[in-house]
């Protein structure tokens, strides 16, 4: 394990800054000039896992370039642990890290060689350099001296994330880390995330993979169209999107005449203990061996509650066998807040 770095205190206590960012890419071959970001403005304080999510084209990889200073920005202001981008590119440059999406290694380097050889263009000294125990953290110690092309696809990423690593950095962007990676690294990778926070790393993670945005990061941004939707911690983004399901087991199947009966008085007793936010009610009958009728409800935690969802059924004449519920995840917000924006 990497001892924990000492970096220099961030100035305003953010590890990135970010107001009214824009970029405007030129027209070219007819086709007519494109604004990838508008009045783009973060705060990621010093010391978070920080989600940046949206669908592609949103402009996610845009606002990563710009960060590591392969774009130029159009307008806004951009500091990277208290460095202005524009006022001192070299030390915002040296305040980060970036692990591309992309697998750019040389295929005739040793994991050590490439270690060295990107340490040297950080102009970090021989004797500072931390090559093997960067090897140990990411799992390569034992291919430390194999050819790159040797390497799995997992072994490549890993050493994507070394070389990111080897200047030690206060700011660390993983732009899809994972992408088509198998399920055991996946977890190996989210093991190193963790611990490179815990060692005061500030972590930016752009995903495709929710769940795994949910499972690691402290606070979330969403991107669309170029514009931030939402910032949120992601206990309140999670607790603000406004649907639960409830789901109902019945001890037995209801005759349609029945069942319909009971269903109309169940979504009448529903409505009235709501204020405008119906529930919606969708019936399962399953004709195996043993008919059963499920009931599952979606409604909003601020108009209803689960208990009363339960006595509202029972009083309808239905015999409850059994309840589930489920909390709506980060795939649901993200869909909702994506779909109209």
């Amino acid at each position: 394990m990497l001892d924990s770095p000492q970096f220099t205190p961030s100035p305003d206590g953010l590890a990135i800054s970010i107001s009214d960012l824009n970029k405007t890419y030129r027209a070219s071959h007819k086709r007519p000039p494109k604004q990838a970001l508008s009045n783009v403005s973060l705060q990621i304080p010093v010391g978070r896992v920080f989600g940046l999510l949206g669908p592609n084209g949103a402009g996610k990889s845009t606002l990563i370039n710009i960060l590591a200073g392969t774009v130029i920005k159009t307008q806004g202001q951009v500091r990277v642990w208290g460095t202005d981008i524009d006022q001192n590119p070299r030390q915002a440059r040296s305040n980060i890290g970036i692990v591309p999406q992309e697998l750019n290694i040389d295929a005739f380097f040793t994991p050590r060689e490439t270690l060295d050889i990107q340490a040297g263009m950080f102009g970090v000294p021989a004797h500072e350099r931390r090559t093997a125990t960067i090897l140990e953290l990411i799992g390569l110690t034992d291919q430390a001296e194999s050819y790159a092309r040797t390497l799995s696809g997992g072994m490549r990423r890993r050493l994507l994330v070394g070389k990111a690593m080897v200047h030690q950095p206060p700011v660390l962007v993983l732009d899809e880390p994972t992408a088509g990676v198998d399920v055991a690294l996946r977890q190996r990778l989210w093991d190193m995330i963790r611990a490179l926070n815990a060692q005061g790393v500030t972590i930016i993670l752009t995903t495709h993979y929710l769940e795994e945005a949910e499972a690691l990061c402290d606070e979330i941004a969403i991107l669309n169209h170029g514009r931030v939707i939402t910032q949120q911690k992601t206990i309140d983004l999670l607790a603000g999107a406004g649907t639960k399901q409830l789901s109902l087991t019945l001890i037995s199947a209801l005759k349609p005449r029945n069942q319909a009966k009971c269903l109309k008085a169940f979504q009448t007793r529903l409505d009235a203990q709501t204020s405008g936010s119906k529930a919606a009610i969708e019936t399962n009958v399953n004709t195996a061996a043993e008919p059963k009728t499920e009931l599952m409800i979606r409604y909003d935690p601020a108009a209803l509650t689960a208990g009363a969802i339960i006595a509202a059924a029972a009083e309808s004449g239905f015999e409850i066998a059994d309840i589930n519920t489920a909390e709506p995840d980060l795939e649901d917000v993200f869909l909702t807040l994506t779909k109209d924006a």
